[in-house]
Formats: C-alpha cells, structure tokens, sequence
C-alpha cells in the first residue's frame, strides 16, 4: 500500500502528491537503488534538487496503474542497450572499434580502455564507449561463442 499518488502534468511531468494532500512536488524522479542487480526493487521518488520523497521497495507491489507509470518514466530516463552479440572488433589492442547488436538495435562505438569494462555480477558486464553510454552483458553464457571469444580476449 502506498502513501502517496503519482500523475503526469500537462507538461509530462511526474507529479508526486502525499496520502493526505498536503504536499506536492512537480518534476519527481524515480531512481533505481540497483538498476542492474535488482531493477524493479528499491525504487526512491526524489525531487528535482535529489531530496528523497518516497521509497518503493517492490515494483510489483504497488497497484498496475502506479507500476506502469513508474515503469513508463523509468524506461524513458534510462538507456541501457544490452549486447546480444558482437559482430566485431578491430583491433584487440585498445583503442578499438566494436560493432554489436543490441537490444535497441545495431550500434558501433570506441572502447578507449580494457578498464571500461566492468563485471558487475558474476556475469554480467557494463562496458563504457568512448562517449560515456553503458552497453549491458546481462548474461556472458548467453552470448555465442564467437562474442564470447572476442570478449575473452579484453577480460
């Protein structure tokens, strides 16, 4: 059970308002606490300027119509593609261009550094292009065995 309400402005603009009406903020944010370990537990609801309003421990405990618009903001705030498979690599000395598929569709970037890629789990990895964007390994087990094999040689 929530002690709160959650509706979208005009603006489109998440507009937090407490059980009792007697706050209400504009512009709230839902923030994942472990976006990639545990993404639909640990929501918290900030204002624009990072005070935390409210915390949500599960996603699927709240009502459909709260879920599915935290989910909605959620999935517009963050972008994540995950790797299905990598098509290429030039060079297995760094910098080196990678092409791969995403879930968000084909997509080449620059690895600057072997230390750009992160395990965050036993195996699952982010990996940082040279512009900062996140590319998520969710699974290595689930890559083929020739991603996996290019992969390989950066770990």
């Amino acid at each position: 059970m929530t002690d709160f309400r959650l509706t979208r402005n005009t603006f489109g603009k998440l507009v937090f308002t407490s059980a009792d009406g007697s706050l209400t903020h504009e512009g709230v944010v839902p923030v994942r606490a472990f976006p990639i370990a545990a993404p639909d537990q640990g929501i918290s609801l900030v204002t624009v300027d990072g005070h935390e309003l409210a915390w949500i421990d599960r996603l699927a405990d709240l009502r459909s119509d709260l879920r599915d618009l935290l989910e909605e903001e959620l999935a517009n705030r963050e972008f994540l593609p995950q790797i299905s498979r990598i098509v290429s690599v030039s060079t297995f000395a760094v910098p080196s261009r990678w092409q791969v598929e995403t879930d968000r569709g084909d997509a080449t970037f620059i690895l600057k550094g072997e230390e750009d890629i992160r395990r965050v789990a036993h195996s699952t990895l982010l990996i940082a292009d040279s512009h900062g964007v996140q590319y998520l390994v969710r699974d290595l087990e689930k890559l083929d065995k020739a991603s996996r094999k290019l992969l390989d040689r950066f770990l």
